[in-house]
Protein backbone atom coordinates (compact mmCIF):
# COMPACT_ATOMS: atom_id res chain seq x y z
CA UNK A 1 0.00 0.00 0.00
CA UNK A 2 1.37 3.22 -0.70
CA UNK A 3 0.36 6.28 1.43
CA UNK A 4 1.21 9.12 -0.73
CA UNK A 5 -0.84 8.19 -3.91
CA UNK A 6 -3.99 7.83 -1.43
CA UNK A 7 -3.74 10.70 0.30
CA UNK A 8 -2.62 12.86 -2.53
CA UNK A 9 -5.63 11.52 -4.08
CA UNK A 10 -8.13 12.10 -1.53
CA UNK A 11 -6.95 15.88 -0.94
CA UNK A 12 -6.79 16.39 -5.15
CA UNK A 13 -10.62 14.92 -4.82
CA UNK A 14 -11.70 17.36 -2.11
CA UNK A 15 -9.63 20.38 -3.52
CA UNK A 16 -12.07 20.19 -6.60
CA UNK A 17 -15.11 19.75 -4.81
CA UNK A 18 -13.84 23.23 -2.90
CA UNK A 19 -13.72 24.88 -6.74
CA UNK A 20 -9.87 24.23 -7.08
CA UNK A 21 -9.80 21.29 -9.51
CA UNK A 22 -6.14 22.43 -11.10
CA UNK A 23 -4.27 22.54 -7.16
CA UNK A 24 -1.75 20.38 -6.34
CA UNK A 25 -2.30 18.64 -2.70
CA UNK A 26 1.69 18.41 -2.27
CA UNK A 27 1.46 15.96 0.60
CA UNK A 28 4.40 14.94 2.29
CA UNK A 29 5.97 13.56 5.90
CA UNK A 30 5.35 16.43 8.74
CA UNK A 31 8.53 17.92 9.99
CA UNK A 32 7.64 17.23 13.88
CA UNK A 33 5.58 14.42 14.96
CA UNK A 34 3.66 16.04 17.69
CA UNK A 35 2.16 17.66 14.50
CA UNK A 36 0.99 15.14 13.18
CA UNK A 37 2.12 12.57 10.96
CA UNK A 38 1.70 13.97 7.18
CA UNK A 39 1.12 17.55 6.27
CA UNK A 40 -0.49 19.01 3.38
CA UNK A 41 0.72 21.84 1.58
CA UNK A 42 -1.25 22.99 -1.69
CA UNK A 43 -4.44 25.06 0.35
CA UNK A 44 -2.13 28.11 -0.21
CA UNK A 45 -1.61 28.17 -3.81
CA UNK A 46 -5.11 26.95 -4.18
CA UNK A 47 -6.49 29.87 -1.77
CA UNK A 48 -4.04 32.66 -3.89
CA UNK A 49 -5.51 31.52 -7.05
CA UNK A 50 -9.18 31.52 -6.12
CA UNK A 51 -8.44 34.80 -3.63
CA UNK A 52 -9.53 33.38 -0.58
CA UNK A 53 -8.59 32.97 3.03
CA UNK A 54 -6.10 30.15 3.08
CA UNK A 55 -7.20 28.91 6.59
CA UNK A 56 -10.85 29.22 5.30
CA UNK A 57 -10.12 27.25 2.00
CA UNK A 58 -8.64 24.47 4.55
CA UNK A 59 -11.54 24.14 6.56
CA UNK A 60 -13.70 23.60 3.61
CA UNK A 61 -11.45 20.79 2.55
CA UNK A 62 -11.19 19.26 5.98
CA UNK A 63 -14.79 19.42 5.81
CA UNK A 64 -15.22 17.37 2.77
CA UNK A 65 -12.17 15.61 2.30
CA UNK A 66 -12.88 11.90 2.63
CA UNK A 67 -10.62 10.45 5.02
CA UNK A 68 -12.76 8.06 7.01
CA UNK A 69 -10.76 5.26 8.64
CA UNK A 70 -7.69 6.13 7.22
CA UNK A 71 -7.33 9.79 9.60
CA UNK A 72 -7.66 10.16 13.10
CA UNK A 73 -7.99 13.90 12.61
CA UNK A 74 -7.06 16.58 10.69
CA UNK A 75 -5.65 20.21 11.54
CA UNK A 76 -5.29 23.83 9.78
CA UNK A 77 -1.64 24.81 11.03
CA UNK A 78 0.04 28.41 10.57
CA UNK A 79 -1.36 30.14 7.07
CA UNK A 80 -3.28 27.32 5.51
CA UNK A 81 -1.24 23.71 6.24
CA UNK A 82 -2.93 20.64 7.10
CA UNK A 83 -1.86 18.22 9.94
CA UNK A 84 -2.77 15.03 8.84
CA UNK A 85 -2.79 12.14 11.95
CA UNK A 86 -3.14 8.32 10.60
CA UNK A 87 -5.76 6.07 12.51
CA UNK A 88 -4.25 3.56 14.80
CA UNK A 89 -6.53 1.28 13.41
CA UNK A 90 -5.88 2.09 9.99
CA UNK A 91 -1.73 1.40 10.08
CA UNK A 92 -2.61 -1.92 11.95
CA UNK A 93 -4.47 -3.09 9.23
CA UNK A 94 -1.93 -2.42 7.18
CA UNK A 95 1.46 -3.99 9.22
CA UNK A 96 -1.78 -7.10 9.23
CA UNK A 97 -1.95 -6.79 5.37
CA UNK A 98 2.02 -6.00 4.99
CA UNK A 99 3.31 -9.05 7.20
CA UNK A 100 1.25 -11.90 4.78
CA UNK A 101 2.98 -10.14 1.29
CA UNK A 102 5.61 -11.53 -0.01
CA UNK A 103 6.83 -7.69 -1.27
CA UNK A 104 5.67 -6.24 1.85
CA UNK A 105 2.45 -4.07 0.47
CA UNK A 106 4.88 -2.70 -2.17
CA UNK A 107 2.68 -2.39 -5.25
CA UNK A 108 4.40 -3.42 -8.97
CA UNK A 109 4.88 -0.33 -11.22
CA UNK A 110 3.45 -1.01 -14.84
CA UNK A 111 5.65 -3.77 -16.61
CA UNK A 112 7.85 -1.78 -18.56
CA UNK A 113 11.19 -2.92 -20.35
CA UNK A 114 14.27 -1.45 -17.94
CA UNK A 115 17.87 -1.55 -18.41
CA UNK A 116 20.11 -0.40 -16.23
CA UNK A 117 23.93 -0.26 -17.63
CA UNK A 118 26.29 -0.44 -14.97
CA UNK A 119 30.18 -1.72 -14.01
CA UNK A 120 31.00 -0.86 -18.54
CA UNK A 121 34.78 -1.20 -17.12
CA UNK A 122 37.61 -1.34 -19.80
CA UNK A 123 38.43 -4.59 -20.12
CA UNK A 124 42.52 -3.79 -21.23
CA UNK A 125 42.90 -2.49 -17.68
CA UNK A 126 41.88 -3.64 -14.07
CA UNK A 127 39.28 -2.59 -11.77
CA UNK A 128 39.89 0.13 -9.56
CA UNK A 129 38.24 2.19 -7.18
CA UNK A 130 36.66 4.23 -9.58
CA UNK A 131 34.10 1.06 -10.69
CA UNK A 132 33.01 1.09 -7.28
CA UNK A 133 30.54 3.63 -6.99
CA UNK A 134 28.55 2.72 -10.42
CA UNK A 135 28.58 -0.92 -10.15
CA UNK A 136 27.14 -0.38 -6.55
CA UNK A 137 24.36 2.60 -7.41
CA UNK A 138 23.31 0.30 -10.63
CA UNK A 139 23.07 -3.52 -8.90
CA UNK A 140 20.75 -1.72 -6.41
CA UNK A 141 18.48 0.11 -8.89
CA UNK A 142 18.52 -3.00 -11.09
CA UNK A 143 17.64 -5.04 -8.25
CA UNK A 144 14.37 -2.51 -7.32
CA UNK A 145 13.02 -2.45 -10.40
CA UNK A 146 13.53 -6.02 -10.45
CA UNK A 147 11.43 -6.09 -6.75
CA UNK A 148 8.64 -3.85 -8.40
CA UNK A 149 7.74 -6.38 -11.59
CA UNK A 150 9.39 -4.59 -14.46
CA UNK A 151 11.14 -6.55 -17.17
CA UNK A 152 15.28 -5.60 -16.43
CA UNK A 153 17.99 -6.26 -18.25
CA UNK A 154 21.55 -5.59 -16.74
CA UNK A 155 23.74 -4.22 -19.20
CA UNK A 156 27.60 -4.24 -18.57
CA UNK A 157 28.97 -2.15 -21.73
CA UNK A 158 32.71 -3.00 -21.79
CA UNK A 159 35.43 -1.54 -23.22
CA UNK A 160 36.73 -4.74 -25.85
CA UNK A 161 37.88 -2.65 -28.89
CA UNK A 162 40.13 -0.45 -30.21
CA UNK A 163 43.77 0.46 -30.48
CA UNK A 164 45.32 -0.62 -27.06
CA UNK A 165 43.76 -4.25 -27.82
CA UNK A 166 46.21 -4.43 -30.69
CA UNK A 167 49.19 -3.61 -28.02
CA UNK A 168 47.79 -6.36 -25.60
CA UNK A 169 47.48 -8.98 -28.01
CA UNK A 170 50.69 -8.54 -29.25
CA UNK A 171 52.28 -8.41 -25.95
CA UNK A 172 50.20 -11.75 -25.05
CA UNK A 173 51.90 -13.39 -27.95
CA UNK A 174 55.26 -11.92 -26.71
CA UNK A 175 54.67 -13.54 -23.02
CA UNK A 176 53.77 -17.13 -24.61
CA UNK A 177 56.79 -16.91 -26.22
CA UNK A 178 58.77 -17.48 -23.20
CA UNK A 179 56.03 -18.94 -21.04
CA UNK A 180 55.52 -15.87 -18.76
CA UNK A 181 51.69 -15.22 -20.19
CA UNK A 182 49.37 -16.70 -17.88
CA UNK A 183 51.61 -15.75 -14.66
CA UNK A 184 51.74 -11.69 -16.25
CA UNK A 185 48.19 -12.08 -16.87
CA UNK A 186 47.01 -12.82 -12.97
CA UNK A 187 47.84 -8.60 -12.59
CA UNK A 188 46.09 -6.97 -15.94
CA UNK A 189 47.17 -3.64 -14.75
CA UNK A 190 50.90 -4.73 -14.54
CA UNK A 191 50.24 -6.55 -17.82
CA UNK A 192 48.62 -3.27 -19.37
CA UNK A 193 51.65 -0.99 -18.30
CA UNK A 194 54.55 -3.28 -19.29
CA UNK A 195 52.91 -3.79 -22.81
CA UNK A 196 52.52 0.06 -22.37
CA UNK A 197 56.34 0.71 -22.18
CA UNK A 198 57.40 -1.94 -24.63
CA UNK A 199 55.04 0.13 -26.67
CA UNK A 200 56.63 3.22 -26.27
CA UNK A 201 60.11 2.20 -25.83
CA UNK A 202 60.77 -0.30 -28.83
CA UNK A 203 59.74 1.05 -32.24
CA UNK A 204 59.03 -3.14 -33.79
CA UNK A 205 56.76 -3.79 -31.39
CA UNK A 206 55.18 -1.24 -31.77
CA UNK A 207 55.11 -1.40 -35.62
CA UNK A 208 53.67 -5.58 -34.73
CA UNK A 209 50.85 -3.88 -32.30
CA UNK A 210 49.63 -1.92 -34.85
CA UNK A 211 49.80 -4.50 -37.52
CA UNK A 212 47.67 -6.68 -35.09
CA UNK A 213 45.01 -4.02 -34.74
CA UNK A 214 44.64 -3.68 -38.54
CA UNK A 215 44.04 -7.36 -38.57
CA UNK A 216 41.74 -7.55 -35.78
CA UNK A 217 39.73 -4.82 -37.40
CA UNK A 218 39.75 -6.66 -40.79
CA UNK A 219 38.52 -10.10 -38.94
CA UNK A 220 41.92 -12.25 -38.96
CA UNK A 221 40.87 -15.51 -37.06
CA UNK A 222 44.07 -16.01 -35.71
CA UNK A 223 44.55 -12.42 -33.97
CA UNK A 224 40.00 -12.25 -33.30
CA UNK A 225 41.36 -15.82 -31.32
CA UNK A 226 43.94 -13.96 -29.44
CA UNK A 227 41.91 -11.45 -28.53
CA UNK A 228 38.66 -13.31 -27.38
CA UNK A 229 41.16 -14.86 -24.58
CA UNK A 230 42.44 -11.94 -23.56
CA UNK A 231 38.83 -10.40 -22.90
CA UNK A 232 37.48 -13.85 -21.55
CA UNK A 233 40.56 -13.76 -18.73
CA UNK A 234 39.73 -10.23 -18.23
CA UNK A 235 36.08 -10.81 -17.74
CA UNK A 236 37.55 -13.15 -15.40
CA UNK A 237 39.04 -10.86 -13.34
CA UNK A 238 35.12 -8.99 -12.92
CA UNK A 239 33.31 -11.81 -12.14
CA UNK A 240 35.36 -12.46 -9.33
CA UNK A 241 35.10 -8.88 -8.27
CA UNK A 242 31.27 -8.87 -8.72
CA UNK A 243 30.92 -12.23 -6.94
CA UNK A 244 32.84 -10.50 -3.74
CA UNK A 245 30.96 -7.22 -4.07
CA UNK A 246 27.84 -8.89 -4.48
CA UNK A 247 26.48 -7.87 -7.94
CA UNK A 248 24.55 -9.63 -9.79
CA UNK A 249 26.50 -9.36 -13.22
CA UNK A 250 27.22 -12.40 -15.24
CA UNK A 251 28.93 -12.87 -18.59
CA UNK A 252 25.26 -13.24 -19.95
CA UNK A 253 24.92 -9.32 -18.92
CA UNK A 254 28.00 -8.42 -20.96
CA UNK A 255 27.52 -6.66 -24.61
CA UNK A 256 30.56 -4.75 -25.09
CA UNK A 257 31.47 -1.87 -27.88
CA UNK A 258 32.71 -5.09 -30.19
CA UNK A 259 29.14 -5.95 -30.58
CA UNK A 260 28.29 -2.84 -32.38
CA UNK A 261 30.91 -2.89 -34.78
CA UNK A 262 29.81 -4.32 -38.18
CA UNK A 263 26.68 -1.86 -37.41
CA UNK A 264 28.75 1.41 -37.21
CA UNK A 265 28.88 2.00 -41.21
CA UNK A 266 25.32 1.43 -41.64
CA UNK A 267 24.71 4.05 -38.61
CA UNK A 268 26.94 6.85 -40.37
CA UNK A 269 25.04 6.23 -43.53
CA UNK A 270 21.79 6.90 -41.89
CA UNK A 271 23.03 9.88 -40.28
CA UNK A 272 24.58 11.06 -43.58
CA UNK A 273 21.44 9.97 -45.61
CA UNK A 274 19.57 12.00 -42.90
CA UNK A 275 21.44 14.92 -43.68
CA UNK A 276 22.96 15.49 -40.10
CA UNK A 277 26.43 15.05 -41.05
CA UNK A 278 29.03 17.54 -41.83
CA UNK A 279 32.80 16.60 -42.67
CA UNK A 280 35.14 18.61 -40.38
CA UNK A 281 38.73 18.70 -41.22
CA UNK A 282 38.09 15.17 -42.34
CA UNK A 283 35.97 14.06 -39.61
CA UNK A 284 32.51 13.14 -39.75
CA UNK A 285 30.16 15.74 -37.18
CA UNK A 286 26.71 15.94 -36.04
CA UNK A 287 26.53 19.68 -35.05
CA UNK A 288 24.53 20.42 -31.78
CA UNK A 289 23.34 23.99 -32.08
CA UNK A 290 21.77 22.85 -28.70
CA UNK A 291 25.16 23.08 -27.41
CA UNK A 292 26.83 26.26 -28.68
CA UNK A 293 29.65 27.82 -27.09
CA UNK A 294 30.81 31.14 -26.10
CA UNK A 295 31.12 32.60 -29.39
CA UNK A 296 27.75 30.93 -30.56
CA UNK A 297 29.89 28.14 -32.54
CA UNK A 298 27.65 24.71 -32.15
CA UNK A 299 29.74 21.60 -30.25
CA UNK A 300 30.45 19.05 -32.80
CA UNK A 301 29.96 15.66 -31.64
CA UNK A 302 32.05 13.31 -33.63
CA UNK A 303 31.27 9.81 -34.98
CA UNK A 304 33.82 9.15 -37.47
CA UNK A 305 37.97 10.41 -37.42
CA UNK A 306 39.52 11.50 -40.31
CA UNK A 307 40.92 8.15 -41.05
CA UNK A 308 37.64 6.71 -41.03
CA UNK A 309 37.88 5.16 -37.27
CA UNK A 310 35.37 4.89 -34.85
CA UNK A 311 34.93 6.66 -31.73
CA UNK A 312 33.10 5.31 -28.10
CA UNK A 313 30.61 8.31 -29.12
CA UNK A 314 29.74 6.45 -32.01
CA UNK A 315 29.24 2.79 -30.46
CA UNK A 316 26.95 4.98 -27.79
CA UNK A 317 25.54 6.10 -30.60
CA UNK A 318 24.41 2.31 -31.80
CA UNK A 319 24.08 1.22 -28.51
CA UNK A 320 21.07 3.60 -28.27
CA UNK A 321 19.94 2.68 -31.70
CA UNK A 322 19.94 -1.04 -30.89
CA UNK A 323 18.15 -1.05 -27.55
CA UNK A 324 15.27 1.07 -29.37
CA UNK A 325 14.98 -0.99 -32.47
CA UNK A 326 15.57 -4.38 -30.98
CA UNK A 327 15.34 -4.81 -27.57
CA UNK A 328 12.26 -2.10 -27.80
CA UNK A 329 13.21 -0.53 -24.07
CA UNK A 330 10.96 1.68 -22.35
CA UNK A 331 13.88 3.26 -19.94
CA UNK A 332 17.59 3.21 -20.00
CA UNK A 333 19.54 4.12 -17.02
CA UNK A 334 23.30 5.10 -17.61
CA UNK A 335 24.89 4.70 -14.22
CA UNK A 336 28.12 6.66 -15.13
CA UNK A 337 30.60 9.22 -13.45
CA UNK A 338 29.47 12.88 -13.52
CA UNK A 339 31.71 14.01 -15.34
CA UNK A 340 30.58 12.16 -18.45
CA UNK A 341 27.36 14.44 -18.44
CA UNK A 342 27.79 16.49 -21.37
CA UNK A 343 28.53 13.22 -23.33
CA UNK A 344 25.29 11.58 -22.03
CA UNK A 345 23.54 14.93 -22.91
CA UNK A 346 24.83 15.17 -26.79
CA UNK A 347 24.61 11.09 -27.19
CA UNK A 348 20.98 11.41 -26.44
CA UNK A 349 20.17 14.90 -28.61
CA UNK A 350 22.23 13.29 -31.25
CA UNK A 351 20.08 9.67 -30.91
CA UNK A 352 16.49 11.94 -30.62
CA UNK A 353 17.35 13.74 -34.16
CA UNK A 354 18.14 11.18 -35.70
CA UNK A 355 15.20 8.95 -34.99
CA UNK A 356 17.35 6.45 -33.06
CA UNK A 357 15.76 6.83 -30.04
CA UNK A 358 12.03 7.81 -29.90
CA UNK A 359 10.25 10.19 -27.43
CA UNK A 360 8.62 7.64 -25.43
CA UNK A 361 11.87 6.11 -24.17
CA UNK A 362 13.35 7.56 -21.58
CA UNK A 363 17.16 8.07 -21.87
CA UNK A 364 18.68 9.11 -18.24
CA UNK A 365 22.07 9.32 -17.05
CA UNK A 366 22.08 8.26 -13.35
CA UNK A 367 25.27 10.71 -12.63
CA UNK A 368 27.26 9.74 -9.41
CA UNK A 369 30.48 11.81 -7.78
CA UNK A 370 34.04 10.69 -6.88
CA UNK A 371 35.19 9.03 -3.49
CA UNK A 372 37.64 11.05 -2.46
CA UNK A 373 40.69 10.92 0.18
CA UNK A 374 41.22 12.73 3.26
CA UNK A 375 42.82 15.43 1.26
CA UNK A 376 39.55 15.95 -0.43
CA UNK A 377 41.48 14.33 -3.47
CA UNK A 378 40.25 11.39 -5.32
CA UNK A 379 41.71 8.69 -3.40
CA UNK A 380 44.76 7.16 -3.93
CA UNK A 381 47.38 4.45 -2.82
CA UNK A 382 50.07 5.96 -0.73
CA UNK A 383 52.17 5.41 -3.33
CA UNK A 384 49.86 7.78 -5.38
CA UNK A 385 48.80 4.85 -7.73
CA UNK A 386 45.08 4.08 -8.69
CA UNK A 387 43.55 1.44 -5.24
CA UNK A 388 42.88 -1.91 -6.98
CA UNK A 389 39.08 -2.71 -5.83
CA UNK A 390 40.33 -5.80 -5.35
CA UNK A 391 42.38 -4.68 -2.61
CA UNK A 392 39.82 -2.56 -1.37
CA UNK A 393 37.20 -5.38 -0.60
CA UNK A 394 40.05 -7.65 0.14
CA UNK A 395 40.94 -4.88 3.15
CA UNK A 396 37.37 -3.84 4.15
CA UNK A 397 36.50 -7.84 5.23
CA UNK A 398 39.94 -7.92 6.82
CA UNK A 399 39.07 -4.97 8.85
CA UNK A 400 35.58 -6.32 9.88
CA UNK A 401 37.52 -9.24 10.89
CA UNK A 402 39.24 -7.46 13.29
CA UNK A 403 36.07 -5.61 14.77
CA UNK A 404 34.22 -8.78 14.79
CA UNK A 405 36.78 -11.18 16.61
CA UNK A 406 37.03 -7.68 18.74
CA UNK A 407 33.48 -8.44 19.41
CA UNK A 408 33.10 -11.80 19.84
CA UNK A 409 36.49 -14.03 20.28
CA UNK A 410 34.61 -17.14 21.24
CA UNK A 411 33.06 -17.75 18.22
CA UNK A 412 35.16 -20.52 16.04
CA UNK A 413 37.18 -18.86 12.60
CA UNK A 414 34.82 -19.55 10.02
CA UNK A 415 31.48 -18.37 12.00
CA UNK A 416 34.21 -14.72 12.16
CA UNK A 417 34.98 -14.91 8.23
CA UNK A 418 31.43 -15.57 7.10
CA UNK A 419 30.23 -12.68 9.43
CA UNK A 420 33.53 -10.29 8.71
CA UNK A 421 32.54 -10.94 4.79
CA UNK A 422 28.83 -9.62 5.04
CA UNK A 423 29.51 -6.84 7.63
CA UNK A 424 33.20 -5.54 5.26
CA UNK A 425 31.42 -5.45 2.59
CA UNK A 426 27.33 -4.40 3.49
CA UNK A 427 29.56 -1.94 5.27
CA UNK A 428 31.28 -0.13 1.90
CA UNK A 429 28.71 -0.23 -0.42
CA UNK A 430 26.28 1.23 2.54
CA UNK A 431 28.29 4.11 2.94
CA UNK A 432 28.27 4.82 -0.65
CA UNK A 433 24.95 4.20 -1.31
CA UNK A 434 23.83 6.26 1.89
CA UNK A 435 25.24 9.17 0.08
CA UNK A 436 23.53 11.65 -2.56
CA UNK A 437 24.84 9.83 -5.72
CA UNK A 438 25.37 13.27 -7.00
CA UNK A 439 28.03 14.52 -4.58
CA UNK A 440 31.57 13.51 -3.79
CA UNK A 441 32.26 11.98 -0.49
CA UNK A 442 35.74 11.53 1.96
CA UNK A 443 36.08 7.96 2.26
CA UNK A 444 36.60 6.19 6.16
CA UNK A 445 37.05 3.41 6.61
CA UNK A 446 36.28 3.96 11.00
CA UNK A 447 32.47 5.73 9.71
CA UNK A 448 31.82 3.10 7.41
CA UNK A 449 32.50 0.03 9.80
CA UNK A 450 31.00 1.71 13.26
CA UNK A 451 27.91 -0.30 15.14
CA UNK A 452 26.66 3.00 15.86
CA UNK A 453 24.31 5.95 13.25
CA UNK A 454 23.52 5.77 9.90
CA UNK A 455 25.75 2.21 8.61
CA UNK A 456 25.59 -1.11 7.39
CA UNK A 457 26.77 -2.58 10.84
CA UNK A 458 24.45 -0.78 12.77
CA UNK A 459 21.40 -1.84 10.49
CA UNK A 460 22.45 -5.53 10.24
CA UNK A 461 22.66 -5.27 13.98
CA UNK A 462 20.02 -4.47 14.18
CA UNK A 463 17.92 -6.78 12.20
CA UNK A 464 19.91 -9.62 14.34
CA UNK A 465 18.74 -8.33 17.28
CA UNK A 466 14.85 -8.34 15.86
CA UNK A 467 15.70 -11.76 15.35
CA UNK A 468 16.62 -12.82 18.35
CA UNK A 469 13.33 -12.10 19.75
CA UNK A 470 12.13 -15.30 17.58
CA UNK A 471 14.81 -17.56 18.92
CA UNK A 472 13.32 -17.20 22.58
CA UNK A 473 9.93 -16.83 21.29
CA UNK A 474 9.52 -20.27 19.43
CA UNK A 475 6.05 -20.90 18.31
CA UNK A 476 3.68 -17.82 17.59
CA UNK A 477 0.29 -16.50 16.31
CA UNK A 478 1.16 -15.18 12.74
CA UNK A 479 -2.39 -14.14 12.21
CA UNK A 480 -2.64 -12.57 15.66
CA UNK A 481 -4.45 -8.79 15.77
CA UNK A 482 -2.68 -5.94 15.89
CA UNK A 483 -3.71 -3.56 18.08
CA UNK A 484 -1.57 0.13 18.71
CA UNK A 485 -2.23 1.78 21.95
CA UNK A 486 1.17 3.26 22.52
CA UNK A 487 2.93 6.37 20.66
CA UNK A 488 5.83 4.22 19.91
CA UNK A 489 4.04 1.49 18.37
CA UNK A 490 2.21 4.26 15.70
CA UNK A 491 5.53 5.48 15.15
CA UNK A 492 7.15 2.42 14.20
CA UNK A 493 4.31 1.33 12.01
CA UNK A 494 3.88 4.37 10.49
CA UNK A 495 7.65 3.77 9.46
CA UNK A 496 7.23 0.37 7.98
CA UNK A 497 3.96 1.98 6.29
CA UNK A 498 6.03 4.27 4.28
CA UNK A 499 8.16 1.38 2.84
CA UNK A 500 6.45 1.08 -0.54
CA UNK A 501 6.62 4.87 -0.92
CA UNK A 502 10.10 4.95 -0.74
CA UNK A 503 10.90 2.46 -3.38
CA UNK A 504 8.53 3.47 -5.47
CA UNK A 505 10.57 6.94 -4.83
CA UNK A 506 13.84 5.34 -5.52
CA UNK A 507 13.14 3.22 -8.36
CA UNK A 508 11.39 6.63 -10.05
CA UNK A 509 14.52 9.18 -9.24
CA UNK A 510 16.86 6.47 -9.27
CA UNK A 511 18.59 7.93 -5.34
CA UNK A 512 18.92 5.19 -3.47
CA UNK A 513 20.14 7.27 -0.56
CA UNK A 514 16.18 8.19 0.25
CA UNK A 515 16.24 4.10 0.89
CA UNK A 516 19.37 4.29 3.28
CA UNK A 517 17.86 7.07 5.70
CA UNK A 518 14.30 4.79 5.88
CA UNK A 519 16.32 1.88 6.61
CA UNK A 520 17.79 3.97 9.27
CA UNK A 521 14.74 5.43 10.37
CA UNK A 522 12.44 2.23 10.66
CA UNK A 523 16.01 0.79 13.01
CA UNK A 524 15.54 3.63 15.37
CA UNK A 525 11.95 3.48 15.62
CA UNK A 526 11.87 -0.26 16.51
CA UNK A 527 14.72 1.30 19.24
CA UNK A 528 12.30 3.48 20.63
CA UNK A 529 9.32 0.96 20.46
CA UNK A 530 11.41 -1.96 21.95
CA UNK A 531 12.67 0.09 25.00
CA UNK A 532 8.95 1.60 25.57
CA UNK A 533 7.17 -1.79 25.22
CA UNK A 534 7.61 -4.91 26.28
CA UNK A 535 7.60 -7.98 23.31
CA UNK A 536 7.85 -10.64 25.90
CA UNK A 537 6.69 -10.10 29.60
CA UNK A 538 6.73 -12.86 32.16
CA UNK A 539 7.25 -15.51 29.63
CA UNK A 540 4.18 -14.75 27.63
CA UNK A 541 4.64 -12.81 24.05
CA UNK A 542 2.44 -9.66 23.40
CA UNK A 543 1.10 -11.45 20.12
CA UNK A 544 0.40 -7.56 18.52
CA UNK A 545 3.83 -6.39 19.08
CA UNK A 546 5.54 -9.74 18.06
CA UNK A 547 3.45 -9.30 14.50
CA UNK A 548 5.21 -5.59 14.36
CA UNK A 549 8.59 -7.18 15.46
CA UNK A 550 7.88 -9.77 12.10
CA UNK A 551 7.43 -6.97 9.97
CA UNK A 552 10.23 -4.28 11.31
CA UNK A 553 12.32 -7.98 10.40
CA UNK A 554 11.07 -8.53 6.74
CA UNK A 555 11.15 -4.58 5.79
CA UNK A 556 15.16 -4.29 7.28
CA UNK A 557 15.90 -8.10 5.17
CA UNK A 558 13.75 -7.01 2.16
CA UNK A 559 15.45 -3.36 2.68
CA UNK A 560 19.02 -4.36 2.59
CA UNK A 561 18.66 -7.35 -0.18
CA UNK A 562 17.67 -4.16 -2.71
CA UNK A 563 20.77 -2.17 -1.59
CA UNK A 564 22.72 -5.80 -2.09
CA UNK A 565 23.57 -6.26 1.77
CA UNK A 566 23.27 -9.36 2.91
CA UNK A 567 21.70 -9.95 6.79
CA UNK A 568 22.72 -12.26 9.12
CA UNK A 569 20.86 -14.30 11.72
CA UNK A 570 23.54 -13.95 14.46
CA UNK A 571 26.13 -11.53 14.82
Amino acid sequence: MSLLPLLNGRFAAALAQVGAPDAQPLVQLAGRPEFGDYQMNGVMGAAKALKLNPRELAQKVIDVVDLAGVAQSLEIAGPGFINIKLDDAFLAKHVEAASQDAKLGVEALPRQKVMVEYSSVNLAKEMHIGHLRGGIIGDSLARIHDFLGEDVIRQNHVGDWGTQFGMLVAYMVEMRKTGEASLELTDLDSFYKKSKVRFDEDPAFADTAREYVVKLQSGDAEVLALWRQFVEISLEHCNAIYRKLGLLLTNDDVRGESFYNDDLPVLVNELREQGLLTEDQGAQVVFLDEFKNKEGEPAAYIVQKQGGGYLYATTDLGAVRYRARTLKLDRCLYVVDARQGLHFQQLFTTARKAGFAPASMQLEHVAHGTIMGPDGKPLKTRSGDTVKLVDLLDEAIERAYKLVSEKNPEQDEATRRQIAAAVGIGALKYADLSKNRNTDYIFDWDAMLSFEGNTAPYLQYAYTRVRSIFRKLGDWDRKAQVVLTEPTEHALALELARFADVVHQVARDSLPHFLCAYLYNVATAFSRFYEACPVIQDGQAHASRVRLCDLTAKTLSTGLGLLGIQVLEAM
